[in-house]
């Protein structure tokens, strides 16, 4: 899921003292780097995470990766994710009631308190229906939510699960040094001690030919579980609430071994990014969604002063944002 969850993932790493940065980087568009004199307002560190989400955006656009992670450039919020956060909220709550209680009436009852709680704790997500005084959009707008929340009850029996954990926060440092690190949804253990991961998608599910993007969020989490506890996920569920359908998959380790060598090229491809200060942007027909155009060399922008030191790019070093075959 991409939702306020997956910030405060980040937001374990993201606290740093006050640094000065006098010598810092300009990248014109052909992605060379060139020296600056300028502060940065905000604090920059490396990485020293990754995430399901920022390990997507890597894979998209290594430079919106830069403007999310190092410059850390603010996002307006939408509408969907927005939704999608509250939602969530929804189903976790869900769960402290009693079995027999668990209705979809009752939990649609739970969506304007989340939302108010929602408001209070990122008040940015006001913003969304600052020019609906008559409350019109928002009334449709949770009406949607109530709608998704009730569809979950067609795919799954809140009354016979019992969650060993939700919303549950994970991290694990692999050999390499490379931490990983997440929020999953919820966690089934069954009698037999078997692990079920699940996430909930607000959104409809993709076609089979768009789903390996979705697996790859999930077979993530089932390797920091499997470095955590030396045990492999049983069952990996994604279940769809826009289109009311749940994908399942069973790994086996090999999958998992799979995907953690896939991290570790692409974690050698941020960190030479990162001292490089060479990120080059990826169009895709994503770039129309993105809010961070006027930036992008690709549209006409410029990106702020690299805020981090940089070296010049040895002739060894691999090319940025490409990922060879597992």
């Amino acid at each position: 899921m991409e939702t306020s969850t997956e910030g405060a993932a980040e937001a374990h790493s993201s606290e740093v003292p006050p640094v000065e940065t006098p010598v810092v980087a300009v990248q014109g568009r052909s992605g060379a780097v060139h020296d600056a004199v300028a502060p940065t307002a905000v604090p920059a560190i490396p990485p020293a995470s990754l995430s399901p989400s920022r390990a997507g955006d890597f894979m998209q656009c290594p430079l919106l990766y830069r403007f999310r992670v190092i410059d850390r450039l603010p996002e307006k919020p939408s509408e969907a994710a927005t939704r999608g956060t509250l939602v969530h909220a929804v189903l976790e709550r869900l769960f402290d009631a009693p079995a027999a209680e668990r209705t979809a009436p009752r939990a649609k009852s739970l969506v304007p308190g989340q939302w108010d709680r929602l408001r209070e704790n990122r008040p940015e997500v006001v913003e969304l229906f600052a020019d609906d005084p008559d409350g019109e959009r928002l009334a449709r707008w949770l009406g949607e939510a109530e709608r998704l929340v009730e569809r979950w009850f067609s795919l799954e029996d809140p009354t016979r699960l019992e969650p060993a954990e939700r919303e549950l926060f994970v991290e694990a440092e692999l050999e390499s040094g490379l931490r990983l690190r997440g929020i999953i949804d919820r966690v089934d253990v069954a009698p037999t001690g078997e692990v079920r991961i699940v996430d909930y998608k607000t959104g409809k599910a993709p076609r089979p030919e768009y789903a390996e993007g979705a697996l790859f969020q999930m077979t993530f989490y089932a390797l920091v579980v499997w470095r955590l506890k030396n045990v492999v996920p049983r069952r990996l569920q994604l279940v769809y609430l826009g289109s009311g359908d749940v994908l399942t998959y069973d790994p086996v380790l090999a999958d998992l071994e799979r995907v953690e060598r896939k991290l570790l090229a692409l974690w050698e491809a941020i960190r030479q990014a990162t001292e490089t200060g060479d990120w080059r942007p990826r169009p895709t027909k994503l770039c129309g969604w993105c809010d961070h155009q006027a930036h992008c060399p690709e549209f006409g922008g410029t990106p702020p002063p690299y805020p981090l030191p940089v070296r010049a790019a040895e002739s060894g070093d691999a090319p940025q944002g490409r990922m060879g075959p597992d």
